[in-house]
């Protein structure tokens, strides 16, 4: 009599936004990392994310026209200069830890850790001059390209391709650019500094998005944009697009380049909660665009629970961490029971002090009550179940 068949798995796949290559590591693997790390690396593991998010700082990897894309350089390993530190191979070897879970995983008849590639970050020689309503104090990093950027970011892209072969790791997923429609990563939004101006940033996307799905048709095999990757923004303003009209003013040809959106949304509570929700937002513009839109998924590639104003300092309150992940315990209920999202990632795993919404603090020595949530996720899936209620996943 054959053994039992395991349950289909339920509710969305879960990824995860790590960068450290020691982080990434099997278990089963030894690394340069050492001890400092194998605890942190046992607990990712434990998560059995479905994707890996890497994030592609071009300006960082290529700060020279003259020199190809650094993608093999050394990276001391802190946390924004928080130890433990161990220095790793750039995103070389971030792919060959990758290569590594996907092995362990195989080896117990799972799949895994399926990678999603986001490029962000104009070196200042591919950006172009100042223009239009700008935040004071904006860099290269966040402008637009040129015609000479252009091309070189279509060679950040074959030269990753490249990598991913050498690495032995199928590059599946790929996202044009990180947070088109805030002036973080893309700057100006508009010509002039009134929310009536026609935003700047959808023909901008359009173009990288166009050049970046025309390169991964031309190197065959298994690729697939993931298109959007937008900040959470309800309404315009001077220097922001709200979702709903960068979606709008995209051409057709752009919406029809995938089946897959992605927005960044982040759990609010106390005096900071909002009543938005920001993928019901993204669904509704993208039906709007017609049957390509009606026909896409959803995927939250940004979640995370911290102060109660993402993206601020913690407090030191063991309660407000339990009250963010409540917060975001409720979220994940309300995605998962939502059909059109197929996919929720967890920003960071590694606390990120620029940002901090991680699973662990930036020196591992703390877990934050939000990994016990992911885990009840995890294992929930696994087992074809529903999810429990928040003070379940928290407690």
């Amino acid at each position: 009599m054959p053994p039992p068949r395991a349950p289909a798995p339920r509710g969305p796949a879960f990824g995860l936004t790590e960068d450290n290559a020691d982080l990434l590591w099997s278990p089963a693997q030894p690394t340069p990392g050492g001890a400092a790390f194998a605890s942190a690396r046992r607990q990712l593991t434990a998560l059995h994310p479905s994707f890996a998010r890497l994030l592609v700082d071009w300006a960082a990897l290529q700060p020279s026209a003259t020199s190809p894309p650094s993608l093999e350089g050394p990276i001391d390993g802190c946390a924004r200069a928080v130890a433990p530190c161990g220095a790793y191979r750039g995103i070389a070897e971030e792919l060959a830890a990758i290569a590594s879970q996907q092995r362990a995983a195989r080896a117990q008849g799972r799949t895994g850790f399926e990678v999603v590639l986001d490029v962000f970050g104009a070196p200042s020689w591919a950006a172009v001059a100042p223009s239009g309503c700008e935040v004071a104090g904006t860099q290269p990093f966040s402008r637009p390209i040129s015609a000479t950027g252009l091309a070189g970011y279509r060679e950040l892209i074959r030269a990753l391709l490249e990598l991913g072969v050498r690495e032995g790791v199928q590059l599946t997923w790929w996202s044009p650019w990180n947070e088109p429609n805030n002036p973080q990563f893309l700057s100006p939004q508009r010509s002039a500094c009134t929310a009536s101006s026609p935003s700047l940033a959808p023909a901008v996307y359009a173009q990288l998005a166009q050049a970046m799905a025309d390169e991964l048709a031309a190197a065959g095999g298994i690729h697939h944009l993931l298109l959007g990757e937008l900040a959470a923004y309800p309404t315009d303003s001077a220097h922001r697009t709200s979702v709903a009209s960068f979606v709008a003013a995209l051409p057709a040809s752009v919406v029809c380049l995938s089946d897959v959106w992605s927005i960044h949304a982040y759990a609010t509570f106390g005096a900071h909660a909002t009543r938005t929700e920001p993928v019901g937002a993204l669904e509704q513009a993208i039906d709007a665009r017609g049957k390509c839109g009606r026909a896409a998924s959803v995927w939250i590639t940004e979640a995370g629970a911290g102060a109660p104003h993402p993206g601020r300092r913690r407090g030191e309150d063991l309660g407000e961490e339990r009250e963010g992940c409540l917060a975001l315990a409720r979220q994940v209920i309300g995605w998962s029971r939502d059909v059109r999202v197929s996919a929720i990632f967890q920003y960071t795993f590694r606390e990120d002090a620029d940002f901090p919404v991680g699973l662990l603090s930036s020196d591992l020595s703390h877990v934050y009550p939000a990994y016990g949530l992911w885990r009840s996720l995890a294992r929930a899936r696994a087992r074809g179940e529903e999810l429990g209620s928040p003070a379940v996943l928290c407690a």
